[in-house]
């Protein structure tokens, strides 16, 4: 929509622009042929009188006359430039359009290239080729020989740089990278996961050693309760660290 309404203002300035040059010459004309005829007698000259510091002109209309035509005659004089300045307009114009034409089939021919349908090494052979390919292309058939031509060597100047990114190179290196990536997302889960069970043994083994520290604590309170236990019952045996039994001498009989 955009470029439509561009195209239509663009033919709008066109069309305003020469509807312009026209009305200043025509303008031109008629006031200079009126002027001379009124200068001959054979018509009048405009009449309208004009006060300017107290002083009236009666033939003001007659000044205004000749002033406007003078200024419709100097106007004419840059009729030549603008012609040139729109002449230089529609050059640019054009060049773009060209080259924008030559980009389209460039980028065709390029893309092509990259698939590896041109298969002619001689630069002669390889640009025929290439014009063959886009004089066929559907897209393209509307276009001058001339920029066909210009896109075809081009094409062929970057046929190195097709050679290298490929449609084919660049599938694999495409495959070969998403692999990659699959394997570090694998790798990086695995990772969550042994961090996750070290986590888990570490805490395991923590409350391991709290356990053993609360039973060795309550076998040591069990032990010193014993100690000052078997005495009284007449069994003075005592248990060492290791676990044997120490026979102590037996209290006498009371």
């Amino acid at each position: 929509m955009s470029n439509q309404f561009k195209s239509f203002f663009v033919l709008l300035q066109f069309l305003m622009q020469r509807l312009a040059v026209v009305a200043f010459i025509l303008a031109a004309l008629t006031l200079t042929a009126v002027t001379v005829m009124a200068a001959f007698g054979a018509m009048p000259w405009l009449e309208f009188s004009a006060e300017f510091n107290g002083a009236t002109y009666q033939n003001a209309g007659q000044i205004a006359q000749i002033a406007l035509t003078a200024t419709a005659v100097l106007i004419c004089f840059f009729v030549p430039m603008n012609g040139r300045i729109m002449r230089l307009e529609n050059s640019h114009r054009k060049f773009e359009i060209g080259m924008m034409d030559i980009a389209r089939a460039y980028a065709a021919a390029h893309g092509a290239d990259r698939e590896g349908l041109f298969h002619l090494s001689s630069e002669f052979d390889a640009v025929r080729e290439r014009l063959a390919y886009l004089r066929e292309h559907p897209d393209l058939g509307d276009l001058e020989p001339a920029l066909l031509e210009v896109a075809a060597q081009m094409s062929f100047i970057s046929k190195e740089l097709a050679e290298v990114y490929s449609d084919e190179k660049v599938s694999r290196a495409r495959a070969f990278l998403t692999q990659r990536q699959q394997e570090i997302e694998t790798f990086n889960t695995r990772l969550v996961q042994a961090k996750q069970v070290c986590q888990e043994l570490h805490h395991w083994a923590h409350e391991v050693e709290l356990e053993e520290s609360v039973a060795a604590s309550q076998l040591q309170r069990l032990r010193d309760d014993l100690r000052d236990i078997l005495p009284e019952l007449g069994h003075e045996d005592m248990a060492r660290q290791d676990g044997t039994i120490v026979p102590l001498t037996e209290k006498a009989a009371e």
